[in-house]
Order: C-alpha cells, then structure tokens, then sequence
C-alpha cells in the first residue's frame, strides 16, 4: 500500500493506470473491463436529493428541529446514556426517520447497478437511512459504518426484535422493550450512538479497499474517522473517483485521482453516460418509486401552480386563525376557572404536559407507554429523515 500524499498531483503528472485523468479515461478503463472489484464510500450527499435534511442547515436541518424535543443538546438524542434514562425524544424522531417515506436518488440506483453488473465488492456507507437497500444492494454488499434502521435488538441482551414489531411501535409512538421475560431492556434500531462502538462489520471488511480495482467515492466530507481512511487503503495504482461538492481527503493526491466536483446525481448521470449505462440507469431509476411514499424526491416533485400556492397559503392561514381562536377560548375558561366563574367551561381541560424522563417503573411497564408529544398534545411534521450519529464536538439548541 502507498502512501497517501496531503498535496494535489501535478496535473502534468501522467497517470499510472489511467489513459487520462479525466472521467473518460475513468470510464475508458470501465468499459475495458479492467475495473471488476469495485468499493464504493458514500455519505449524507446522497441522499439529500431524495427530500431528506441534513444536519445544520439554519432552519431545515436536523438539529434545527429537535428543538421541539427539549433535549439538553442537540446530539442527545443520539446518546446512549441519555436514552437509557429518556427513550421518548429518540422515539418522536424515529416515528419521523423511519425508512419506507423516500425514494431512492439515481445515485443509489448507481451503485446498485454496479452490483447487477457483477462489479461490486463493498458498498461502505456512513448513512443510516436504508436507502440502498431500498434501491437493490443485497445486504451481504453493505456495511453501514454508523448502523442502520435495518435491524433492532435490547440494548441489555442484545436480543434481535421482530421487524414487523419496531415498525408497529415507531408508527405509534410507542416504546418498545425486550421479548425475553428475564431481561425488559430498551429496545433500539442498531443505529451507533455515542458511546457505543461501530459495527463488528466495519472492521472485518475495512481492509477491502486493498483488494479494489476502482474506488468511488460519493457525497461525503471524509471528516469522520475511522471511515475518512477508507480511500487510503486502496492501493498506489487503483484509480479512486471522487464524486462530490468539493474536494475531501487526500483524493487528488494520486496520479490516478479524478475529481468530479458537484451534484451527485449529475456526476453517476454522466459517468453512465460515458460507460454507456445511461438508459439503463435512468429506467432503473424510474422503478424506484415506492405506492404511498411520503416524499418521491426533489427531482420527482412537480411544480405547483401559483393558485395552487396560492390555495395552500390560504389554508395555512386559515389552520392558523383557528388554533389562534382555540388559544384564545382555552385561555379565557382558565381565566373564569381561577377566579371562580360558574360559567367556567369544564368540556376542554387542559391536558398535562408529558414529563421530560420518565419514571423506571414507567419504562418497565408491562403495557407500552404510547408518546405524548412535549408540546402537550400539539402534533408537528418536521419531514425528519437523516440521522448521522457522529460528530466532532456537542452543539447546543
């Protein structure tokens, strides 16, 4: 194995295995038949065609909505301690970030129709949403870095819970426990939260990327560690692509580097293009579409009409208007209520706001606590669905 260089190559530099560092020559050795053991390392900029947030967008952003939990930082909900003393705010989030409401980008369709070519090794990814599965990667082709929805188990036995089971709880709002009558643990998707270690998985496939022809890297910052060495592994001589809004890594240290900076959906597009697999791709792509999904995408949502906007403003103002009115009357029966007048209307009591933590004789009930939200009975739809359970440092709300 080489070693990695901090600096660009010199683009006068000849590549080594490449006719040209350009996404011909890449594709040139692609067509050639030269590049059969290909790994793939994605991140978040995957998937954020698909409708999904990410982290630290001002207002869209994940952490922009946790607000409503009430946690005492931002990251918290990913906390393994804290979950074990409050699982509620997780399973708010969760009901939002379950799998099943996106369609899978071009770009997922990609890798898969690496796969159906016969040319995937490993697929590592940083996300957690099971996008790729979604799209046709085998299971056996993944390894999901920082965990995933795709599977659940207690967080004491570490026994494996029912599918059909989690989805029920999580479309509920509930909080589900262990099976087994010995233990009652939580019970948590295998999503890695802080203070948990990464999947046995990563470590038995990490040397894989020595083993390629070809690496293509798509949508991440390679800032997380230990999945930032990933592309490093790869031998002096393999080609590696970057796909991606700028420059990361060490990549473009190496004579055999492309850089494809931007969208990552134009990029595959126009690497298919090239190798020949655009058709192909696109009507894989158009089979995507999962009946009843929440969100089908950026690139599949249609442009309204300006009386369609219009009529949507006029019904967000009127729901507005109404809660205002309903505030209103709630406040005033408090008001007569306080000071004794018998005209106090008792039809509306208001309901008590849910504790923060629950009590452990709460959590250990036989009957499954169903979650009020913390705003006392107000239901909001954040369009949550990406989580990354790693980070560089806290942040606050």
């Amino acid at each position: 194995m080489g070693q990695e260089s901090s600096s660009p190559v010199d683009e006068a530099t000849p590549p080594w295995t490449l006719q040209s560092r350009t996404l011909e020559g890449l594709a040139g050795y692609i067509r050639d038949g030269k590049a059969k053991r290909v790994v793939v390392m994605t991140g978040a900029g995957i998937s954020t065609s698909a409708g999904i947030p990410d982290f630290r967008s001002p207002t869209t952003g994940l952490y922009a909505n946790l607000a409503r939990l009430n946690l005492p930082y931002a990251e918290a909900v990913f906390d393994i301690s804290y979950f074990r003393q409050n699982p509620r705010p997780f399973y708010t989030l969760a009901h939002e970030l379950y799998p099943g409401k996106y369609r899978p980008t071009i770009t997922h369709c990609f890798i898969r129709l690496l796969n159906d070519k016969g040319l995937l090794l490993k697929l590592f990814t940083q996300n957690i949403d099971c996008l790729e599965r979604e799209a046709g990667v085998p299971d056996d082709k993944i390894v999901e870095a920082h965990g995933s929805f795709a599977r659940q188990s207690c967080i004491e036995c570490k026994t494996l819970y029912p599918d059909d089971l989690i989805r029920k709880h999580i479309e509920e709002m509930a909080i589900p426990f262990c099976q087994r009558k010995s233990c009652g643990g939580l019970v948590k998707p295998e999503i890695v939260f802080f203070g948990e270690q990464l999947p046995a998985a990563f470590f038995a496939n990490r040397g894989l990327p020595a083993e390629a022809d070809l690496c293509i890297v798509l949508g991440t910052s390679l800032t997380v560690q230990p999945f930032a060495s990933l592309p490093g592994f790869c031998e002096e001589g393999v080609p590696r692509l970057l796909i991606n809004q700028e420059q990361v890594g060490s990549l473009g240290s190496r004579p055999d580097d492309v850089l494809l900076l931007g969208d990552c959906d134009d990029g595959v597009r126009k690497l298919a293009k090239a190798c020949g697999w655009l058709e192909e791709l696109e009507a894989l792509w158009a089979k995507m579409a999962p009946k009843g999904a929440a969100d089908l995408g950026k690139e599949a949502a249609p442009k309204r009409s300006r009386e369609e906007s219009i009529e949507d403003e006029v019904d967000k103002l009127t729901r507005e208007v109404d809660q205002t009115l309903k505030l209103s009357e709630e406040h005033n029966n408090r008001v007569r209520e306080e000071f004794g007048d018998s005209r106090a209307s008792t039809n509306n009591p208001k309901k008590p706001k849910a504790p923060l933590t629950p009590s452990p004789g709460e959590l250990k009930s036989a009957n499954t606590p169903k979650i009020e939200p913390e705003d006392g009975g107000k239901s909001e739809k954040d369009d949550l669905s990406h989580v990354y359970p790693h980070f560089d440092k806290k942040s606050t709300l």
